[in-house]
């Protein structure tokens, strides 16, 4: 079976991703289809609107499937490791630009990858299953697939604290801070898909199946992170944290600091910049710093300690925020030598 399946079902265009045994991560062959059946699909007069979903009741897509990177690179193969994600890049901001409603069903894990896939669309419904992150800062990555769009755009901060800590929303909260359009009950799935393949009015289908959730424990800290993310560095984000007698704030300050220093450092900027920029502005920087990334060797401890060894013990290098260089940090926001993302 392929890794990824394109159906025309009534007014719709289904896409299915079809790797549940890897909780659907992205391949580089699947960005490039997907891209193409999107090409495809918005000129055909036959699809309304395109439906995204992910096999199994695990998840919708737990990430890219950066896995395939770390070896490419453990073997010694260091040429084109940067086109997966160029190609990555250019699928998200083809989804944000799309000229029909785009629609992801959301069961389970949606992170990293998978936010790139859905977050974008016109519409992002999500089950009780839902639970997004963007965990990246703990494999000495950054929050890339558009977070620097998005997250900046979230409410009080929040998008702020899950770029930082990779904090964890379900349904309630990611419906509150916008990276749910709708919530819905995961036995009304079938029942959506099929009312999709007969109407072209998507929001009339999904407010029908709409449900009420209440906000989680993000939603709940709302104050406290708006109060400590809005200050202009992380060691005062930190300080700010710690001076709090909030489990929820002194939790934040622990899970920050257990992250790549540089990652959390890249993040930080990424989120001072993207609330100013377009989304495909947003994407050319994404492209500068996986550039730079690719080239270091954070990404790949943390791949190491998290999915290789699992060991769960990365040796950060610098392992400190203040030995992290400033001029090193610069490097990540400059044009990379073989030019920006084509947008």
């Amino acid at each position: 079976m392929s890794d990824i399946l394109f159906e025309k079902r009534g007014k719709a265009g289904f896409v299915t991703l079809n790797r549940p045994k890897a909780l659907n991560a992205l391949t580089h062959p699947m960005c490039s289809a997907l891209a193409a059946q999107l090409t495809a699909w918005a000129e055909d007069p036959d699809v309304a609107h395109v439906v995204i979903t992910g096999a199994g009741e695990k998840a919708f897509c737990a990430g890219g499937d950066i896995r395939s990177i770390y070896d490419a690179k453990m073997a010694g193969e260091m040429e084109g490791l940067g086109e997966f994600f160029k190609e990555e890049y250019l699928l998200n901001a083809q989804i944000k630009a799309y000229p029909k409603p785009y629609i992801a069903l959301i069961n389970g894990i949606v992170m990293g990858g998978g936010v790139g896939v859905s977050a974008h669309g016109s519409h992002r419904v999500g089950t009780e299953k839902t639970m997004f992150a963007m965990p990246e800062t703990g494999i000495g990555f950054f929050p890339d697939v558009g977070g620097t769009y998005f997250l900046p755009r979230m409410p009080k901060k929040t998008g702020v604290y899950c770029a930082l800590s990779a904090g964890r929303l379900k349904q309630g909260d990611a419906l509150a801070t916008g990276v749910l359009t709708h919530a819905i009950k995961e036995t009304d799935l079938p029942a959506i898909e099929a009312a999709l393949e007969e109407s072209s009015d998507v929001d009339a289908v999904l407010s029908r199946y709409a449900v009420g959730v209440e906000p989680g424990p993000l939603m709940a800290a709302a104050d406290t992170i708006e109060r400590c993310f809005s200050e202009d560095s992380v060691n005062a984000i930190l300080a700010k944290l710690d001076e709090s007698v909030d489990e929820f704030a002194l939790k934040a300050a622990q899970a920050v600091r257990q992250k790549s220093p540089t990652s959390v450092l890249i993040a930080f900027e990424q989120m001072q910049r993207g609330g100013e920029l377009s989304f495909n502005e947003c994407m050319k920087l994404e492209y500068r710093v996986v550039s730079e990334i690719l080239k270091g060797s954070e990404f790949y401890e943390g791949v190491r300690a998290v999915l290789v060894d699992k060991d769960q013990d990365p040796k950060w290098s610098p392992s400190s925020l203040d030995q992290v260089d400033k001029e090193d940090l610069a490097a990540y926001f400059r044009e990379p030598a073989g030019g920006d993302l084509p947008l």
